[in-house]
């Protein structure tokens, strides 16, 4: 019994774990790699919009 709360407390203890490390960025600078679509905005908007239309029939 004692070692099963002794497990416990130390669980316990782990899940208030908080990482402290700080991630500093540049304003203005995307540093993750470039954003590929294979549609243009207007074609990504013509598919949503038919979606959009094909759900909210009732309204």
């Amino acid at each position: 019994m004692r070692l099963l709360l002794t497990v416990f407390l130390f669980l316990g203890l782990t899940a208030c774990y908080e990482d402290t490390d700080v991630t500093l960025h540049e304003p203005g600078v995307y540093k993750g790699s470039e954003d590929e679509h294979a549609m243009s905005a207007e074609e990504r908007a013509d598919i949503l919009a038919k979606r959009f239309n094909q759900v909210q029939t009732d309204r």
